[in-house]
């Protein structure tokens, strides 16, 4: 090249440690032909002609500029995803009945809108998409039995709908709730339908938990066999022992982890939580295996496929690294949070766990559980 970039032998040196000697080689070559046959200068504009003239070079080239903090990706990226979500919800609904569908989506937007303005609650995108998941669902079941109009939709016709999933009835007729009330101020349905529908509400957490015997047989599999996975271990423990999220296990970095006081603050939480000696240990053994991977990647959990990345694991990860012992990451979650929500002061729990007064009153039961620790 003539006048190489400025980051030209940068980016050579990242892709000698990041990838495969044969692979960050043909990355080179690719990408000076690239940067030969246009006036891009700026990464966004040479990362929009390599997806149209060299799609293999945009993975490699926006771990490098990410990495290297010259590529800020968008404040609203994951606004800009959950819109694309939500267009795909709102067009899978049938014609005749979507322009509803479309109007309701929208008054959710204004109404998390104003909630922000105001400096309320606002509704979470991912509340909103559960919500366009119902009434798409209920539109569909109206469609197939002739239905082109919201106008003709009565209470045994919801009726119908709910009782294809009773344990979800209270979930989904919230979401109808939401709906029709919308549907009536807006004048396309003469009547709520959903007045006199009713679903019993269980108070209290009802799911699946592990027995005292179940906890310790874990704890000593974790804690002792340095066979299993630094990330089954470290996973495992914090979630039954710190009540630690899937979310704030694949988000914590580096910078969140304190040698000196064996703490970490998981990311939502506004204290840095103590860890036991085990969880400590399944900790470092997690930074030993990420330094195997030689990976620059800031989190803790690394895998081969974020290695060579700045990103997150994915959900999954944390899923799949406790599939030898066949258990969910909320089952041990949820068996810690309704021992400590008997333990401890519910203001103590919500302010140590970055949860909601509701998220924490929701584990207090009326009874104790034997199976508690």
């Amino acid at each position: 090249m003539p006048q190489p970039p400025s980051w030209w032998a940068d980016f050579a040196a990242h892709l000698a440690t990041q990838r495969h000697p044969l692979y960050a080689a043909d990355v080179i070559a690719d990408t000076a032909r690239l940067l030969l046959t246009t006036t891009a200068i700026s990464p966004s504009d040479l990362l929009t002609r390599a997806r149209q003239d060299s799609p293999q070079l945009v993975g490699a080239l926006t771990d490098f500029f990410r990495a290297h903090g010259r590529l800020i990706p968008p404040d609203d990226l994951a606004d800009t995803k959950a819109a694309v979500r939500r267009e795909r919800r709102i067009e899978a609904a049938p014609a005749p009945l979507r322009p509803e569908v479309w109007g309701f989506a929208h008054s959710l937007l204004a109404q998390r809108e104003q909630a922000r303005q105001l400096g309320l609650r606002p509704n979470q995108l991912k509340t909103i998409e559960i919500r366009l998941d119902t009434v798409r669902d209920l539109a569909i079941h109206l469609h197939a039995r002739g239905h082109t109009s919201w106008a003709s939709v009565s209470t045994a016709h919801l009726e119908a709908f709910l009782a294809k999933n009773p344990a979800r009835r209270a979930s989904w007729l919230a979401g109808l709730r939401q709906f029709f009330s919308y549907a009536h101020r807006t004048q396309a349905v003469l009547h709520d339908p959903t007045g006199s529908v009713t679903a019993a509400q269980h108070r209290g957490f009802h799911g699946p938990t592990l027995t005292l015997s179940e906890q310790q047989a874990l704890y000593r599999r974790w804690s002792t066999n340095l066979d299993t996975h630094p990330h089954e271990a470290f996973i495992g423990l914090a979630a039954l022992l710190h009540a630690a999220t899937s979310t704030e296990l694949r988000l914590l970095t580096s910078s969140e982890i304190d040698t000196v006081r064996h703490a970490v603050q998981f990311p939502g939480r506004a204290v840095a939580i103590p860890l036991d000696p085990a969880t400590w240990t399944a900790l470092q053994r997690c930074q030993e295996h990420r330094g195997q991977l030689r990976s620059n990647n800031p989190h803790l959990l690394v895998t081969r496929l974020t290695r060579t990345t700045r990103g997150p694991a994915g959900a999954a990860h944390i899923r799949d690294s406790l599939a030898p012992v066949g258990l969910l990451p909320r089952i041990l979650r949820s068996t810690r949070l309704l021992t400590l929500a008997d333990e401890l002061d519910i203001k103590v729990l919500t302010a140590s766990l970055g949860m909601s007064y509701a998220g924490v009153a929701h584990y207090i039961p009326d009874t104790s559980p034997t199976s508690r620790t």
